[in-house]
C-alpha cells in the first residue's frame, strides 16, 4: 500500500493536467489544418513536376521534328533554286532542259508537302510551348502557395513549440516535488490507461470520467486513511479525494 500525505496526493492532478495539456499541443501541433494544405500542395506539385517534365520532353522532340522539317524544305527549295537557275541561262540540251522542268515540277510537289508537314508540325509546337508555359505558371503558382503556407505552419509551430517548452518546464519542476514512489505509481497508471494516470474524487464521484464503483470499492474508500492512495481496481486510475 502506498501512502502519501492528502497535500501531496493532490500535486499529482496538477501534474495531470500539465500532461493533458502536452498531449493536447502535441496532437495540435501533429493536426494543424495547414499540414493537410501542404500535404495536398505537395501531392499537386509532384503532379505538374511530372506533367512538366513530360510536357518539356515533347516540346524538345517537337523542336527537332520542326528542324527536321525545315531542313527538308531548305533542301528541295536550294534544289529548286539550282535548277532553275541552270533553266534560266538556256545551257544545255533541250532534253535536259525538259527534264529540268519536269524536275521542277516535281520538286514544287515535294515542297508543298514538306512545307504542310512543316507547318502541322509549327502548330504541334505551338501547342507544346503553349503546355509547357501553363504548366510552368502552374508550377509557380503551387510554389508561391507552399512557400505561404510553409510561413504559416512555422509560425504555428514555432507558438506551440514554445509553450510545449514552458509546460514541460513546469511540468518537471512540479515533478520534482512529488514523492519518487508517489510518482512512479502515477507514471504506471499512466501507461496503463494510455495517458490518464489520476481522477479527481469527491464522496463517490469521479471528476471528467465516470467511474462506476463497487459496493466493496465505496466501502474501501470510505473506510481508507486519508494518507493511503487509492487506486481503481478495474482502471487502474489513481483516486485523490478531494473532500476536505
Amino acid at each position: 500500500m502506498t501512502t502519501a500525505p492528502k497535500d501531496a496526493q493532490r500535486r499529482l492532478l496538477d501534474l495531470q493536467a500539465l500532461d493533458t495539456r502536452i498531449a493536447k499541443l502535441a496532437h495540435q501541433r501533429r493536426t494543424l489544418p495547414v499540414l493537410g494544405t501542404l500535404e495536398e500542395l505537395q501531392g499537386r506539385a509532384e503532379d505538374v513536376h511530372r506533367a512538366q517534365v513530360e510536357a518539356k520532353t515533347v516540346l524538345s522532340d517537337t523542336r527537332r521534328e520542326l528542324n527536321r522539317a525545315e531542313a527538308d524544305v531548305e533542301q528541295v527549295r536550294n534544289r529548286a533554286a539550282r535548277h532553275q537557275a541552270q533553266l534560266d541561262s538556256g545551257q544545255g540540251l533541250s532534253r535536259e532542259l525538259v527534264a529540268l522542268q519536269n524536275e521542277l515540277a516535281q520538286l514544287a510537289d515535294r515542297q508543298a508537302v514538306l512545307e504542310e508537314a512543316e507547318l502541322e508540325v509549327m502548330e504541334r509546337l505551338e501547342e507544346a510551348e503553349k503546355r509547357a508555359a501553363e504548366l510552368q505558371t502552374q508550377e509557380e503558382a503551387i510554389a508561391a502557395d507552399i512557400e505561404r503556407h510553409t510561413a504559416d505552419r512555422d509560425a504555428s509551430f514555432a507558438e506551440i513549440d514554445a509553450e510545449l517548452e514552458k509546460t514541460r518546464g513546469e511540468r518537471e519542476e512540479l515533478a520534482a516535488q512529488v514523492d519518487a514512489e508517489l510518482l512512479d505509481l502515477y507514471e504506471y497508471a499512466r501507461s496503463r490507461t494510455g495517458g490518464l494516470g489520476v481522477v479527481a474524487l469527491r464522496g463517490h464521484r469521479t471528476e471528467g470520467v465516470s467511474i462506476d464503483f463497487t459496493l466493496s470499492e465505496l466501502s474501501a474508500i470510505d473506510s481508507a486513511p486519508e494518507d493511503e492512495v487509492l487506486v481503481s481496481e478495474e482502471h487502474g486510475y489513481v483516486l485523490v479525494r478531494l473532500d476536505d
